[in-house]
């Protein structure tokens, strides 16, 4: 009986996992074997671009039995692509971003999140939990500290998937549009002015955009880019304790028991990423199962790509309406230009 729920459970995920995986496949070939990625179109860039064209033309085609795998490749898949992408890296190279990093990511997330709520709330009138899930979905790590944060809310079923949905749609137009702004900011200012990997890891929304720009900017942006990420992404941990605390004062018993569960909501990927990442300075296994692991993880990142583009589609930004919109471009507009003076002062 457990083996047949199983495989219940299996059949329910292929159709969008398969579609994912189809994407992913022309995405790699067209990045390598067509020689694209010479021109900076990396394969994560070209799977997010194919899903967004095919989720626009086609938008049955992100919706009925493939939604269920196309789900699990936005969220578990992406997770595991990130905690692999640690053996891309090491200790020392996590050691070298230095106190720059970690103050870059703590001032940017604070400023991202007052501002977000400050202009959501305050000015554009919206809800308080809207503006903070599309705050904290811009300061921290896109979609999933959007989906850590909603439990501390404690919302019923219909608002959780209506405002998730608002929040995570912004971070991933707006995350689009950086992995196609960054490579030119790149171009025009050039690394000799801003330590651009700091830059992009300090304000990029999703790990897999910071990780599809750095592979776009070469291999010491991507370095860069993606441990100063890291560090922004841990940072989710002390946000939802705090959250839950001043929930807690605010609701009493009820927020309180929200504030005990955010505790335990610990961004594994984050963890593993820095794990594998101590594997490999460690030298611990065979140069070939490295080369194979760190293939599998870009697979996976780009197949999870694949699926959040199938579902950038122009429709569901219309349905959330303008005010979320002109928050999450504020916020953009903050990481673009704010974050990029805070890390030119820091030098």
């Amino acid at each position: 009986m457990a083996n047949l729920r199983q495989w219940r459970q299996w059949r329910q995920w292929i159709p969008g996992l398969a579609l994912a995986a189809a994407i992913s496949v022309a995405a790699l070939g067209l990045a390598q074997g067509a020689g694209l990625v010479r021109y900076g179109a990396s394969s994560l860039t070209l799977a997010i671009l194919i899903g967004a064209v095919l989720g626009n033309g086609w938008p049955a085609l992100a919706q009925g039995a493939r939604r269920a795998g196309l789900g699990l490749a936005q969220r578990n898949l992406l997770r595991a692509g990130v905690a692999l992408y640690g053996f891309n890296l090491s200790w020392q190279q996590i050691v070298a971003v230095g106190s720059a990093g970690l103050l870059a990511d703590v001032l940017l997330v604070a400023s991202t999140l007052a501002l977000g709520c400050f202009i959501g709330i305050r000015l554009l009138g919206l809800d308080r939990e809207t503006a903070l899930l599309t705050a904290a979905g811009s300061a921290i790590c896109g979609a999933a500290a959007v989906v850590a944060t909603v439990p501390v809310l404690r919302l019923d079923e219909a608002r959780t998937a209506e405002k998730t949905a608002v929040a995570v749609g912004t971070v991933v137009l707006f995350g689009t549009l950086a992995m196609g702004l960054y490579p030119l900011l790149y171009a025009w200012i050039g690394p000799q002015h801003l330590d651009f990997g700091r830059y992009v890891g300090s304000t990029v929304h999703e790990v897999a955009q910071v990780v599809a720009i750095g592979d776009a900017l070469g291999p010491e942006v991507a370095r860069g880019a993606v441990v100063v990420k890291m560090i922004r992404v841990l940072l989710l941990v002390p946000f939802l304790l705090l959250l839950g605390a001043y929930l807690a004062r605010r609701g009493g018993a009820e927020a309180e028991g929200a504030s005990r569960r955010s505790s335990v909501a610990v961004p594994w990927f984050a963890v593993a990423f820095i794990l594998l990442a101590g594997v490999n300075s460690l030298q611990l296994l065979p140069e070939g199962a490295v080369a194979a692991l760190r293939q599998c993880g870009m697979v996976l990142l780009t197949a999870a790509m694949a699926a959040l583009g199938l579902e950038t589609t122009l429709a569901r930004m219309g349905r959330a309406g303008l005010r979320p919109l002109l928050l999450g471009a504020a916020l953009f507009v903050h990481l673009v230009l704010g974050g990029g003076l805070l890390n030119w002062l820091l030098g």
